[in-house]
């Protein structure tokens, strides 16, 4: 795992990552590490209530700091000046997108509005080959999406956890800006996060490759090493 844009994180102040969500949000556990460990500051996130209710993941949360996504949780924690992660497409993204990495937001806007509120320096974060370490079911999704968006009920099953290579990417900060309104801004980010998607991402993923990109990625470092 690597992470390439940490200096893009201030060292004092409101900063709201907002991220695109993998089927499992493995890379925001190591970019938690660190951000605590570089940067000395500890990131906090949000995430659905149903969550905390799944044994284990709900105490992980819990110990890392998450708690329920309100608006007015992510207002109080940005107004205290902490570093929060959000990402707008939740739960749907994480389940429903695909190899493709298409972000699914639908009208969610709220984080905007926080970050304007709290004057936060917004950060477009986005992981290469989350999608390939963990992967929902495709097998009936349009049946299993139906049954999501009646009854917000995540039943599409996960597999992996395969060892690809990660390289979390943290995009230029989208600084405050009093003039912005909650619309331009919320399609500033996704554009951003686009923009990561599209430099960084081989479309579709591969397992495969994803997890050849480890040793094709070392060799090449080592060059680089031995010839500075």
């Amino acid at each position: 795992y690597e992470v390439e844009g940490l200096e893009h994180i201030p060292t004092k102040g409101p900063v709201l990552i907002v991220f695109y969500h993998g089927a499992l949000p493995i890379d925001f556990y190591y970019l938690f590490a660190k951000v605590w460990l570089y940067r000395n500051r500890r990131v906090r996130v949000v995430a659905d209530k149903f969550v905390f209710k799944i044994p284990g993941l709900g105490t992980l949360l819990e110990a890392l700091g998450s708690q329920p996504a309100t608006s007015g949780i992510c207002k109080s924690m940005l107004e205290e000046g902490h570093v929060l992660a959000i990402s707008p497409g939740g739960v749907r993204e994480a389940l429903f997108s695909d190899h493709n990495y298409r972000l699914i937001w639908k009208e969610r806007r709220g984080f905007a509005k926080v970050a304007i509120e709290s004057k936060a320096t917004i950060i477009p974060m986005f992981t290469k080959n989350c999608r390939e370490a963990a992967c929902a079911l495709t097998v009936g999704r349009r049946v299993l999406r139906y049954i999501y968006e009646k009854t917000r009920l995540p039943i599409v099953p996960i597999y992996g956890i395969f060892p690809v290579k990660l390289i979390t990417y943290l995009g230029e900060p989208i600084p405050y800006d009093p003039d912005v309104t909650t619309e331009i801004l919320a399609v500033q980010v996704k554009k951003g996060i686009e923009k990561l998607i599209e430099i960084h991402q081989r479309r579709p993923g591969s397992i495969t490759q994803a997890i050849l990109d480890r040793f094709s990625w070392f060799p090449m470092k080592r060059m680089k090493t031995k010839i500075e």
